[in-house]
């Protein structure tokens, strides 16, 4: 029976484990912060695109990469900090001392436990927000005739005619170039005084590389006589918004809020569409606490072994082998998921168990 109370060698080894890990995560965000400023600075001078705003674009998105990175900051720093303890003969020391291996991970997951607990609440509410100003920021510069707004969705200015739409999302998840979808969207015609001449309301709207449909369109056309309604399912439509910057601007899914992808999905699902990856996001999202627990615990095996007579270079090379090798994995597992049919509760929580009972049975069989 684990004894869960605090002792002196969990705080040893919570603090040797916390400040490594702080370590990798600021390297890892600030390295990727980096790259990707290096990216902006190439659009200077462009539709009065500046340095300044480049990294003011940069520090919009600083929450989203550290929610991002901190579960492979947490697996990489967890390895670097047992693996110290392991170099100085502390983790030996432990160990002799009646230390069972499954209470230092214990230790390990505990710290990680409490800053996966602030990371989530960075991830639902900074992160998404940063995300939509980042992406406004960047309409703004792409393109002067759209805005985007939280409360009332994408506006557009198209010669004489006014459009607003309350989503707009990629046609397949995250594919950038495979078209691009808005919902509920309202189409205002003005004649060249100003006046109301026609308005279109359609469900959907669609760009599929080459034009743009309108889909359950209800028109209303006014004129000297009244106001005449009809209705079609299927209507081309002739307009210049550009599909490309729309592509280009519309937040990834994978960045949106828990309770931004749980009104996305509710609203699909009320219209009778699948909620495809807003579902997929959503429990991933829902899982991500468990995820990081789970996978820095079955990561901690490393430390007791292989890390033991190596050094720095080889706890980052297996830590990385660890995170990586992971990801591909999730992934994999989410998709065959998608492909099959399989909830996407069930395709997330899947990896997370195997790797869970994995560890299980090592602590059985070690201790």
């Amino acid at each position: 029976m684990i004894s869960l109370r605090i002792k002196r060698a969990d705080r040893l080894v919570a603090m040797s484990v916390l400040g490594t890990l702080v370590v990798v995560w600021l390297i890892l965000v600030g390295f990727d912060a980096l790259l990707q400023f290096g990216k902006q600075l190439g659009k200077l001078d462009k539709n009065g695109f500046t340095a300044t705003q480049a990294a003011a674009y940069i520090l919009l998105t600083i929450p989203r990469r550290l929610y991002e990175y901190f579960g492979n900051a947490a697996l990489i720093g967890g390895l670097l900090g047992l693996g110290g303890l392991a170099s100085s003969g502390e983790l030996t020391a432990l160990r002799a001392a009646g230390m069972s291996k499954l209470r230092i991970a214990i230790s390990v997951t505990g710290v990680v436990a409490l800053l996966t607990l602030g990371v989530v609440i960075l991830g639902e509410t900074l992160a998404p927000v940063g995300d939509q100003r980042a992406q406004e920021m960047m309409v703004r510069y792409k393109s002067s005739n759209i805005g985007l707004t939280t409360d009332s969705g994408l506006w557009a200015k198209d010669g004489q005619s006014i459009i607003n739409a309350k989503n707009a999302r990629l046609l397949t998840g995250n594919t950038i170039g495979a078209g691009v979808q808005l919902d509920d969207v309202r189409v205002i015609h003005l004649t060249e005084d100003g006046q109301v001449s026609s308005f279109d309301h359609a469900r959907l709207a669609e760009h599929d590389g080459v034009k743009w449909t309108l889909k359950d369109v209800r028109s209303t056309n006014l004129d000297a006589t009244g106001v005449h309604s009809s209705t079609v399912p299927v209507k081309p439509w002739d307009t210049k918004l550009d599909a490309r910057v729309l592509e280009q601007s519309v937040v990834q899914v994978d960045n949106l809020s828990m309770h931004d992808l749980r009104q996305n999905m509710a609203y699909m699902e009320a219209n009778g569409q699948n909620p495809g990856s807003f579902a997929v996001a959503f429990w991933g999202r829902a899982l991500y606490p468990l995820t990081v627990l789970v996978l820095v615990l079955s990561a901690m095996p490393f430390a007791f072994g292989a890390l033991r007579s190596g050094g720095m270079g080889k706890r980052i090379f297996i830590g990385m082998l660890f995170a990586i090798g992971w990801y591909f994995f999730q992934k994999a597992v989410v998709s065959f998921g998608t492909v099959y049919g399989v909830h996407p509760l069930v395709a997330n929580l899947a990896p997370t168990v195997l790797l869970a009972v994995g560890a299980t049975l090592y602590f059985r069989k070690h201790g």
